[in-house]
């Protein structure tokens, strides 16, 4: 009998379960499978490892803390890391399946994206194949891993992107982790040079600040800086605004408990001001907020018209976002109204309003610090498919406004055809005439807005979502 025949059977090993990254795990396959949102998924799965406790599996802040940054960094650079998985292998990338690539992508961003030392982030990785996917699977995940450890982020960009000079889209779109597409109607709606898109891209690929609102006649700023602790910090452009220290937890503040504060995106703050601040000859008395979900705006609105005896009514065809909208005004000082109803068939007569808003739905291009899962959702044909109803909701809005009345269209993207193109084509086929608003004195003293009369604000310009905000005032 030689030696290999008397050598006992390794006794089989129970892979090591790590509550961080099978939870980082599950959040990616739910934004796969279900089409879900990070920001969305993510807080019920971190609350409920959280109430679990250390001892049984569960997580704590530290650990929370790892698990958003495996997911978001994940997310926002699943192209870059996609491009150097593909090179790593000897098949189309479509082959592998989804769960694999989950895996996959999770250990890249550990290796290229993080300062977890190479052999934790391999071992962990395969650790993790071997609970979600098997022993076989985790073979293949170990080796591919193993691979792209052999070269730092930067040397795998030299490997994986084409040179700027040959194709400066598609050598952006690789570095930066957009889609070329997207890339491109980017450039477009910025205009200038490399370093203007390039600070653009970036600026998607940071955690953006969780920013606070104090609404008016219900909260203070003072009290909000107070309550958040001495590393918050005042907003740069919003009176009512507060920036959140990195970690900070917005829930566990009263004035956000108490639903006197929320959270909502600077450049969201702007435009619900801009709208309250243009001037407005005669009544000031009805105030329109047409497509009201999830209600960050109309609360700021409501707040803002009941300090001056105004009436807000907030519309949302959506009951489920209309339900948002109602617990976000909950306890406004002022008369308002929450209705389910569809702004394009609208139930309110026309000339009914002295202010309205409409936020239309969009691409969603403009908040992709936030959602970075949308740049890999969308299509460009997505971007035409929004077109008849965003101007279905803007020509509405006119005639819902008196004559003198004050519109604002704004949408969260700041692609061409989805901001100035929309404005102009109602403009020039509406059945009541408006007159264009220079937004930008309305917005105080932010910087950088272009030759108007309308705004497009930008994160790596103005540090807010890629809000854009057009004013009209109707005429007849």
């Amino acid at each position: 009998m030689n030696d290999q025949a008397r050598r006992p059977a390794r006794p089989h090993r129970r892979p090591k379960k790590d509550p961080v990254r099978i939870l980082a795990f599950e959040a990616l396959r739910a934004v796969d499978e279900r089409d879900a949102y990070a920001n969305l998924v993510l807080p019920p799965l971190l609350r409920k490892a959280r109430e679990k406790g250390r001892e049984k599996g569960g997580i704590d802040a530290r650990d929370a803390a790892l698990a958003t940054e495996l997911v978001y960094g994940t997310l926002r650079r699943q192209g870059t890391y996609d491009a150097i998985i593909a090179a790593c292998i000897d098949r189309p990338l479509r082959e592998v399946d989804p769960p694999v690539l989950d895996v996959l992508g999770l250990g890249a961003h550990q290796l290229l994206g993080t300062r977890i030392p190479p052999h934790a982030a391999v071992s962990a990785s395969v650790e993790l194949a071997r609970v979600v996917l098997g022993d076989g699977r985790a073979k293949f995940v170990n080796a591919v891993l193993r691979r792209i450890a052999a070269h730092d982020f930067d040397e795998w960009l030299e490997k994986v992107a084409p040179p700027y000079e040959d194709d400066p889209e598609d050598h952006l779109a690789v570095v930066h982790a957009h889609p070329r597409w997207v890339v491109s109607a980017l450039w477009d709606a910025l205009g200038g040079g490399r370093a203007g898109i390039e600070d653009l891209l970036e600026a998607d690929n940071e955690r953006p600040e969780v920013t606070l609102v104090a609404r008016p006649g219900r909260a203070t700023t003072e009290e909000l800086l107070a309550a958040a602790g001495p590393e918050a910090l005042p907003g740069r452009w919003s009176p009512y605004a507060v920036r959140l220290a990195e970690g900070g937890e917005p829930g566990a503040l009263d004035p956000v408990r108490e639903g006197r504060a929320g959270v909502q995106d600077e450049g969201s703050q702007l435009v619900a001001l801009a709208l309250a601040n243009a001037p407005l000859d005669g009544p000031d008395a009805r105030w329109l907020d047409g497509c009201a979900g999830p209600g960050g705006k109309a609360a700021l609105l409501g707040a803002l018209a009941a300090q001056r005896g105004a009436a807000l009514l907030a519309s949302e065809k959506q009951p489920h976002r209309a339900r948002l909208v109602e617990r976000a005004l909950a306890g406004n000082p002022g008369p308002y109204q929450v209705i389910t109803a569809d702004g394009t068939r609208p139930p309110w007569r026309e000339g009914s309003f002295d202010r309205v808003l409409v936020d239309v739905p969009c691409s969603g291009l403009g908040a992709l610090r936030r959602r970075p899962e949308a740049r890999w959702r969308r299509r460009p044909e997505d971007i035409a498919g929004f077109a008849p109803l965003q101007r279905e909701l803007l020509r509405q809005a006119l005639r819902a406004a008196r004559v003198g009345g004050v519109v604002g269209y704004a949408t969260c993207s700041p692609h061409p055809a989805e901001t100035r193109a929309v404005v102009d084509d109602v403009l020039k086929r509406s059945d009541v005439t408006a007159e264009w608003i220079d937004a930008r004195p309305l917005l105080g003293d932010v910087p950088g807005l272009g030759d108007g009369p309308d705004v497009q604000l930008w994160p790596h310009l103005h540090g807010t979502d890629a809000m854009y905000l057009a004013l009209l005032r109707r005429t007849a």
